[in-house]
């Protein structure tokens, strides 16, 4: 039987709200489908993050389908997320369709004007998915029960009605209230939406599960639906997150670990990222977060400012409105200070190589109503904002930090509206090109990206995913212990071979907790097709 007479079985993860752990179950769920031997693939028709991720051919989708894509080890496309919605301004998003951006819509307009085309394009989206793949693991985005938004719902039941996929709906017992949270979304439901729930899962659990089985026991005779897994709450999941929401998780379980003394220690770098309020791709700085040697935390306000060693400046979704509010709160004067009186080290990304320039222009309003600000002047650039998108994978190599005169092999992605000049001649640490697929077999020649300054202590760059390639990390972090006199870190980690690692960690605490018979029992598809092809 060929794929192409068979639509592909589907399951669909939705939650009670949002950041319930849907987006990391389902990349569990997808990499345990994958080690049963069946091709899967992740679908989110509407994704709304500033968190995102480049595919092979240069186009732009939310981080969590890329990430889920990566658990099924298959190259990610459009099709797994064809609608991105980028906020940009409050009520106003960037409405990114197939991975390039449509336009910038408030909330009323894409509701009320763009939904019915939508429809249409997650539809065509999935059914390419269904005749490509075994199985497509859908996810919803925050709760089916927001009532003012079922009767367009493109994301939640009516796509689970489309696609014809049984429901798990995950509750998180951490935030607590998990028992009536689950009933309360049923109550909501239609009864034909009712039906389609098979099952829950109660997700981020801590304690002993047995003083939780009279609630569990509750729960199912209250709604007749089974209980499908309690799954506890896995620490150092090493798996990035979706968007910023988690990022409020982060800074509690920062504080808790502080005060059960696990907080810097003398041998350790302080590293702290500028939580801008539009703050971008913070997905950037994972690998430090793992790395032994290194204290990590974000900065919010100049009571957070501490004793770093290293400030990072993280992307933005708006370059020139988070510059405002480093201004405002006296985080540039703090971050100058820092560079040229303490002799510390800065860097920046994307949005934050360009603050760190001279001078930013956006004399036609590409990012905001203000036509030019001053930039932090510590790297000798100037930016001007343009129509135009560029989003690209690439590869190169790098000198910078390289205790020999060979070069550090680098990767990246570019996401970036400004176009960046040098005010005068100044060293550029990555030499990089994109690769064939990218631009549809004519690669770029080699270029020069990104400007350092103050002897390597002040650098930028447009590449997201830089602090991903192992060894430029591991070169840059030494060169700072060196200049504090701290000893070397020979053998740092290997991110990307623990990453991957983390997939399969991930998908073995799952499955031991969830009940995958009875999940694979409710695919229908899938046990039509078996009958068919005689397989148990």
């Amino acid at each position: 039987m060929t794929k192409a007479t068979v639509q592909a079985a589907t399951l669909m993860v939705q939650g009670t709200a949002s950041d319930v752990g849907k987006s990391i179950l389902t990349a569990a769920i997808c990499r345990i489908l994958v080690q049963d031997g069946w091709q899967t693939a992740p679908f989110k028709s509407q994704n709304m993050s500033l968190n995102s991720y480049v595919t092979f051919d240069g186009k732009e989708i939310g981080r969590a389908q890329g990430v889920q894509a990566d658990a099924c080890k298959i190259l990610a496309t459009t099709d797994m997320n064809p609608i991105l919605l980028k906020p940009k301004q409050d009520m106003v998003a960037q409405v990114v369709v197939h991975g390039v951006p449509f336009s910038d819509l408030d909330a009323r307009t894409y509701r009320e004007s763009y939904l019915p085309q939508a429809e249409i394009i997650v539809k065509d989206a999935l059914k390419r998915l269904r005749s490509e793949y075994d199985v497509v693991v859908l996810e919803g985005a925050g709760s089916p029960a927001e009532v003012n938004l079922k009767d367009r719902d493109i994301v939640n039941m009516r796509l689970a009605g489309w696609a014809d996929a049984p429901v798990l709906l995950v509750a998180d017992i951490d935030r607590g209230g998990v028992f009536a949270s689950i009933v309360g979304t049923l109550e909501i439901l239609t009864p034909e939406e009712r039906d389609r729930v098979k099952g829950f899962i109660i997700n981020k659990f801590r304690g002993d599960v047995s003083l939780l089985k009279p609630g569990l026991d509750w729960l199912e005779e209250r709604t007749g639906k089974p209980v499908l897994g309690v799954i506890p709450y896995l620490p150092q999941l090493g798996i990035e997150d979706e968007d910023s929401a988690s990022l409020d998780s982060k800074r509690v379980q920062s504080k808790r670990n502080e005060r059960y003394g696990s907080g810097k220690t003398a041998d350790q770098l302080d590293i702290a990222v500028i939580r801008l309020p539009r703050l971008s791709n913070f997905t950037d700085f994972d690998p430090l977060q793992e790395e032994k040697d290194v204290h990590f935390r974000y900065i919010t306000h100049l009571a957070d400012w501490g004793e770093p060693d290293v400030i990072l400046l993280p992307g933005s979704k708006n370059t020139m409105d988070d510059l405002r509010y480093l201004n405002e709160s006296g985080l540039t004067e703090r971050i100058q200070a820092f560079v040229h009186q303490e002799k510390g080290w800065v860097a920046g990304i994307c949005a934050g190589y360009q603050m760190l320039g001279s001078k930013l222009l956006d004399p036609d309003g590409y990012e905001s109503d203000h036509p030019e600000l001053a930039g932090l002047g510590l790297l000798p650039t100037e930016t001007v904002f343009t129509a135009e998108k560029r989003t690209v994978q690439v590869h190169g190599s790098s000198t910078l930090f390289a205790e020999t005169p060979n070069e550090l092999l680098i990767e990246g992605y570019e996401i970036h509206m400004g176009r960046t000049r040098y005010l005068h001649e100044v060293e550029s640490p990555f030499r990089i090109k994109t690769s064939l697929e990218n631009s549809g077999g004519h690669a770029d020649s080699w270029h020069e990206d990104g400007a350092v300054a103050e002897e390597g202590r002040v650098w930028g760059t447009y590449l997201h995913g830089i602090l991903h390639n192992d060894d430029f990390r591991r070169a840059w972090l030494n060169r700072i212990r060196q200049q504090k006199g701290l000893g070397l870190v020979a053998e740092g980690l290997r991110f990307k071979e623990r990453r991957e690692a983390a997939f399969d960690r991930l998908a073995d605490h799952v499955r031991s907790h969830l009940d995958m018979q009875r999940v694979y029992e409710m695919m229908e598809p899938y046990k039509s097709r078996n009958r068919e092809a005689g397989i148990r």
